[in-house]
């Protein structure tokens, strides 16, 4: 990323603010990668109750089941509010066989199909988490695309090379026709915290390997500092090293384990219930387009826990967006 938004330094002072405090106020000391994360009570998770209401921001359908099916179920259960903002669609992926016949033939409909299906699979998936239609959300920005949208597209409209719109093309979107910028994102993303008025937000790590990722956690932070909320926001990874998490297959009753991109960090397990990981894979399953070509990969995911971090310190969030 050749820039963040324009208050990344503020951005990154806040975040050592917060590091600090969370480590002096007793969080959970940092793990080797690789390691087993001792079961504790949701951590440095803030109590879930009644009162809790939770935002999952999700770059891809399919995130919000791998991160945090778990917390979903037990907000829930416990009489909270959830919501998920899916930041983009899914129209990128595995589409990259296609691009000569996108060139060529200008066909972008396999693409937009695929984000229109993602998105259903989405819905499916949260509704048997307990996720009301109400509190699924759905921004449409380009998949493979977010983290220009936070540089060099800011202003400009990004153009998407798998859908060749410049614009959210979902008409069941939150903004259909929103402009594919940095500024109309923020702005969006702005909307539904002002919709969901959470008390707790579980967003991608800005340390995930994976750029939408990236850039969807560092919108999360610019904005929640902005906004006064940052401490609300805790982080999860899904593209967390070479290899992670391994072994690559269902494994039921096995914890999860430190990817190697969360060395150093502070970090918290979250342990489900028995039911809340038979109805994590059931919703893992849901996403059939995904499980046709990464199942073992997402299997991995249901395991006995889930994991989250605390904010990274400044220093590693770089300019370029990378850890």
């Amino acid at each position: 990323m050749r820039r963040l938004l324009p208050t990344a330094a503020a951005v990154m002072t806040a975040a050592g603010i917060v590091a600090c405090g969370a480590r002096a106020g007793g969080a959970e000391a940092p793990h080797a990668a690789g390691a087993a994360v001792p079961a504790v009570d949701a951590a440095a998770l803030p109590r879930i109750d009644a009162a809790t209401a939770l935002l999952v921001v999700a770059p891809h359908p399919d995130d919000e089941t791998l991160c945090c099916a778990g917390v979903i179920q037990r907000v829930l259960s416990g009489g909270g509010r959830v919501s998920v903002v899916w930041i983009t669609s899914g129209d990128a992926e595995r589409l990259e066989l296609s691009a000569i016949e996108r060139i060529l033939f200008g066909d972008v409909e396999p693409a937009r199909r695929l984000g229109s299906e993602r998105m259903a699979e989405a819905r499916t998936a949260t509704a048997l988490l307990g996720v009301r239609p109400s509190g699924q959300l759905f921004l449409g920005y380009p998949d493979a695309g977010v983290q220009s949208l936070l540089a060099e597209h800011r202003t400009a409209p990004y153009s998407s090379p798998y859908t060749a719109a410049a614009a959210v093309p979902y008409a069941d979107a939150l903004f259909p026709g929103h402009p594919y910028t940095g500024e109309s994102l923020e702005r969006d993303f702005s909307s539904v915290l002002d919709r969901v008025q959470p008390t707790l937000i579980l967003a991608p790590s800005p340390l995930d390997a994976h750029p939408d990722h990236r850039a969807a956690g560092l919108l999360t932070i610019a904005v929640s500092a902005r906004r006064r909320s940052l401490p609300l926001v805790h982080y999860w990874i899904v593209h967390g090293g070479e290899d992670w998490p391994s072994p690559r297959d269902l494994l039921p009753g096995v914890p999860l384990t430190a990817p190697p991109l969360g060395r150093g960090l502070a970090l918290s397990s979250f342990t489900l219930e028995a039911a809340e990981e038979d109805r994590k894979l059931a919703a893992l399953k849901a996403h059939r387009t995904q499980m046709r070509v990464m199942a073992p990969f997402l299997l991995a995911f249901v395991r006995t826990t889930e994991l989250f971090f605390a904010l990274p310190p400044a220093q590693t969030l770089s300019p370029e967006g990378s850890p």
